[in-house]
Order: structure tokens, then sequence, then C-alpha cells
């Protein structure tokens, strides 16, 4: 009963898409450009979610996105296999619009939105380890699959009941078997030390053999390069860039969940002790990227991969999904202060082709800022900035009054919280 009514909504869905998906594409592109309004700031990044989301999922589930999605390169592109991009594209989309995907379904424009993504994003699971799919993912090519299997996998274990449990068990073999198979990589001594934790603590969430060697080492790793006040070096250099947010503390905070929840060994150390603490970092992190969100929601252009744009702020969407923002933040000012960020990012135009696929850049089309590993297929790791959609509409994230973010009350000659170091 539930695999068929899966593929009535699917088939449904895709109907739809065929001929609808433009429509609804527009619909979001049209509240995206529309003023702001009181309590709009969840309507907001639904649009923005929504537009997104359609093009990837709607051709993905077709079978047709490699066809339909037109690359764009970095002009300082390395020469590596081009499709990886489309991996990077589903699994950085995935992983910010999982939580969201993840709520129940219900009879509002946004929950039949929800639910018509979610049909989409299962069969483009299928696909993408589907031999016979044209669009079967590039786990055999270079070093790069392990990255965003990572972001494939991380998804999947934000949403579990959503998104990998209603899977046939065809899909969900061949989804394991290629993981595993991603082995195969040796991740260098930096940030890609995670992605490979990333899969095996799936691995270890959905009751599979995982490898604990490349959790323990990752974290032992990170904990080493921790130097202090929140921020964590990226290898044995420190790099001043939002690589913190892309990858480092999300990651290791979502790694120890798992050994904490499944108490799963970790030699002689406890994992439980080791979340707590790397949550108390992600916290501090957290404060200071609230404070580097300007009075107009501009934030500094600094580092390595900056066409991530809203990505920065992945630890703050982060910790208000979870409902784990310190008490130094309360959830109206984040809530106020993103809000800010994602208008001052994506009201600029040349954000999106005219198809509706993310452009290069960091405010508008801007390719000279890719990097030489960038192409359009990286910029969807920007949905990770919309994790607070996963609360739903009654939470308190939402409804609780809008207030001013530091930098906005420091501006305007308010009163505001000093800042100072921790030791944790």
């Amino acid at each position: 009963m539930e695999r068929r009514n899966f593929m009535q909504t699917l088939a449904a869905g895709l109907a739809a898409g065929a001929a609808g998906a433009a429509p609804a594409g527009a619909a979001a592109s049209a509240a995206l450009a529309s003023a702001p309004s009181a309590g709009g700031e969840r309507a907001y990044l639904v649009a923005l979610a929504q537009k997104m989301a359609e093009p990837v999922l709607a051709n993905m589930a077709r079978g047709t996105l490699q066809k339909h999605f037109p690359l764009e390169l970095s002009p300082t592109w390395d020469g590596r296999d081009q499709r990886v991009s489309y991996l990077e594209c589903f699994g950085r989309l995935m992983a910010g619009i999982a939580p969201w995907l993840a709520l129940p379904d219900d009879a509002s424009g946004e929950g039949r939105t929800r639910q018509r993504l979610r049909a989409w994003a299962q069969q483009s699971y299928a696909n993408a380890v589907d031999p016979a799919s044209p669009d079967y993912l590039l786990w055999q090519g270079p070093g790069q699959a392990l990255v965003d299997s990572a972001y494939f996998t991380n998804a999947l274990m934000r949403a579990p009941q959503a998104l990998w449990e209603p899977l046939d068990a065809a899909t969900k073999r061949r989804i394991v078997a290629h993981i595993k198979g991603l082995r195969r990589i040796e991740p260098p001594y930096i940030n890609w030390m995670l992605f490979a934790a990333m899969n095996e603590a799936w691995l270890l969430s959905v009751g599979e053999e995982h490898d604990p060697m490349r959790m323990n080492v990752a974290i032992r790793k990170i904990n080493e390069w921790y130097v202090g006040d929140g921020w964590i070096k990226d290898g044995e250099a420190f790099h001043f860039d939002y690589y913190n947010a892309f990858v480092m503390h999300p990651m290791l905070v979502e790694v120890l969940e798992v050994l904490a929840r499944t108490n799963a060994p970790f030699w002689n150390g406890k994992p439980a002790e080791l979340h707590a603490q790397a949550l108390k970092r992600m916290q501090r992190y957290g404060e200071h990227l609230e404070r580097f969100i300007g009075p107009d929601g501009t934030f500094p252009p600094i580092g390595r991969s900056l066409t991530y744009r809203t990505a920065a702020f992945q630890p703050l969407a982060l910790l208000a999904w979870r409902r784990q923002l310190p008490a130094s933040l309360p959830p109206g000012q984040v809530r106020a202060a993103l809000n800010a960020v994602h208008r001052a990012v994506w009201s600029a135009p040349g954000n999106f082709t005219q198809d509706g696929y993310l452009t290069i850049g960091f405010v508008g089309h801007q390719p000279e800022l890719g990097d030489w590993y960038s192409n359009n297929g990286s910029m969807y790791i920007a949905s990770a900035g919309l994790l607070a959609l996963g609360l739903p509409e009654s939470d308190p994230y939402w409804t609780a009054p809008a207030q001013d973010w530091t930098q906005k009350k420091a501006f305007a000659g308010h009163r505001f919280a000093k800042d100072y170091p921790v030791n944790y």
C-alpha cells in the first residue's frame, strides 16, 4: 500500500512537473521578488527552497537532469571529469532541504509543495544509483565523489523517515554498496576526513557494517586542529574562511551524535562527552557568525568557496533547527538576522539562470569568483542556510517577535552584549 501510494504521488507530481514545474518556479520567483511583510520570513525561505529544488528534482526524478542541467565551470577549472557536477548538485541540495521535506504532510500550499518535492527526491535517490538511469551519478570517478557522497548521506541522516525508509530494497542495497565503495578514496588530512566519517556514521545509523577507524581518526584530528574560541583549522594551516560552517562544525557534531546515540566504541573516548563539547564549540562559532551580519544583512566576503553564498550560516541554521541556539542568541534575533542575509544575497539578479539553475557567484552571477574546483552544481550547498525550515510554522523560532541582531543594535547606538573568548 505504501509503495503504491508513493508511486501514485510520484506519477502525479511528474505529470504536473512536466507541464507545471515552470509555473511553480515562476510562483516561487514572484514570492522572492515580493516586498517583505510582517511574519513573511518563512514564506520567503519556502519560496527560495522551492526555486532551488524544483528544476533539479523535477528533472532528476525523470532521469533528465544530466540532459537539461547546463554546466557552468569556473574559469580556473582543473580539468577533472565534469560529471562530478551532478552529484554535487543533488547531494548538496538534499542536505539543505531534507529537514523541510521531513515535515508532516498537510493541505497547505507549502505542504503540497513538500509532498511533490519529497516524491521527486525519493525517485531521484533511486535514479542516482541505478546504472540503467540516464541520471546515474559518477560514483567511480575522481576523489570529489567522496566529498559529495557525504552530503548525499547527510541528507538521509537528517531525514531518515522521509528519504531513506520509503526507498525500495534494491535502491537501499545500491546506495549502501556505492557508499562503501568510496572507501577506495583516501581522504587527505584536511576537512575531507569528515566526509569519510559522515558516510561511516550514516552506515552505522542505518544498521550497516561500518568502519569505525574512518570516524575515530577524523574526530581526533579535528579536535587536534581546534585553535580555540570556536575556531578549527583545516589541517595544519589556519584559513580565515567559512569552512568551519561548510564542513567542520556541522559534520563533526552530527557524526558524534550518531556515535553517542548508538553507544558505538570510540577507543577509550566517550562520544557523549565529545558531542557535548563539539556542540558548545559550534554554538560559540555561531555567536561569531551572528556578529558578522551587518545591519543590512551583508557579511564579510572572505576566503575560499565564497560562491557557496548562504551556506556560510549553516551552523546557525542547524542550531535553530535542532532548537540548540545558545541563550545569547534568541530565536527571534537569529531569524531576523538570517532573513536579512538571505534577502541581501538572493534579491540580486543573476543568482539563477533563466531555466532556474544556480549560477557561480556570491551575490548574482560572478563566475570569476569560482575556485579551481567550482561548478554550478557546487553552488547548491547554499541550501544549507535553509535548515531552519525543518521547524514547523508554529515553532517559536517562527512565531517569536523579531529582534535586532548585534550589528544592527551596535550601529544604531543601542545596547548590545560585549564579546569575550571561551576556553572550551
